[in-house]
């Protein structure tokens, strides 16, 4: 009855909504190594019924970017060329916090082997998660973490480290200003890991290494390309001093160049724009000279979600936390790389 129920949401969920994936062209990252204590161990539940076959729960945050729906599209695509051995039961939960929750506790009442999502903020995971490790279903946290006081509720983060992210697009703009100027920052949606440590990471960079350069303004543009241009376009407004913007995620930063054409001002030459993910968007703007720089976030997981997955279900030990491997592009790389951009 349960397998029924399962391949009927899998089929409703995944519908024609598969796309080219993004987890074959390379090698999934390598797990950063990790202290002996930093390890979990799950063991599915003794009351659940055998199956065969891995069945993941996913709540995903929603649709707020082109990054995001490069994951999305990457994990159903993964299990679709699996199917032999996954079942994947997917909720989008449309940027609320609440609808995450109320996925993951379907997925318990469905009696799931294991559970992923990328947390939309960092706090108010504690009861779900709790109700996940007294169901014996073990959690995977996917390109976003939480409070450290829920550290003992998962079983694994895989994510690539945002202060890093933010310390590299720091050294970007640091390098381009020539270590003198203002900046202004878009920050991502607020409570989220990814704004919370990229911020932490650019802005003591900047501060270690180029006190010269003043961050003048910072206002969260919620990860989206449309607030993102509405918030640039209250900077302009506000500043006629501005020489470059650090935007949390490639997305806002495409909506910054927005703002800035519409000033009358060139992006890339009179304003420096820096962004994170590395989407293929931020790519063909480094390409038409309009953004400088993308700290690359790679959101192709799905294979190491799904070995990650396999291993819980079988009781395996894991690393607490698999770091993924990202890379840092500049204008001048854009050309070269743009091809092998798949989102």
């Amino acid at each position: 009855m349960r397998k029924g129920f399962l391949a009927a949401s899998l089929a409703a969920t995944m519908g024609l909504s598969l796309l080219v994936g993004c987890g074959t062209s390379s090698e999934p990252a390598a797990a950063a190594p990790a202290a002996p204590e930093a390890t979990a161990e799950a063991a599915p539940a003794a009351s659940k019924p055998a199956n065969s076959k891995l069945v993941v729960g996913f709540a995903q945050i929603g649709q707020e970017s082109g990054w995001r729906d490069g994951e999305t599209n990457d994990i159903q695509w993964y299990a679709a060329q699996h199917t032999d051995e996954i079942d994947l039961v997917f909720a989008d939960a449309q940027q609320k916090q609440e609808n995450q929750i109320k996925a993951i506790r379907n997925f318990i009442d469905m009696g799931v082997d294991v559970i992923a999502f990328p947390p939309v903020v960092e706090t108010g995971w504690e009861a779900v998660l709790t109700e996940c490790k007294e169901a014996g279903i073990p959690v995977i946290l996917v390109d976003r973490g939480v409070d450290e006081s829920c550290a003992d509720l998962y079983a694994t983060q895989i994510s690539s480290d945002f202060i890093w992210e933010g310390a590299q697009a720091a050294d970007i703009v640091g390098d381009l200003l020539g270590g003198k100027g203002n900046v202004v920052e878009l920050e991502g949606t607020v409570g989220a890991s990814a704004a919370n440590e990229r911020k932490e990471g650019f802005d003591k960079e900047l501060a270690d290494k180029y006190p010269d350069i003043k961050i003048i303004e910072s206002q969260t543009g919620d990860f989206t390309r449309a607030l993102g241009k509405e918030v640039m376009e209250s900077f302009l407004k506000s500043h006629d001093d501005i020489n470059a913007v650090f935007a949390h995620n490639d997305d806002m930063a495409l909506g910054a160049i927005e703002a800035i054409k519409e000033a009358g001002k060139k992006p890339g030459e009179d304003i420096i724009v820096v962004g994170c993910d590395g989407v293929k968007g931020a790519f063909e703007a480094m390409v038409a000279g309009e953004m400088n720089g993308t700290v690359e976030c790679n959101p192709c997981l799905a294979k190491q979600i799904f070995e990650t997955a396999a291993k819980l279900k079988a009781g395996e030990t894991v690393d607490k936390w698999i770091v993924s491997n990202d890379g840092v592009f500049r204008q001048e790389d854009a050309e070269a790389e743009l091809p092998n951009r798949t989102y």
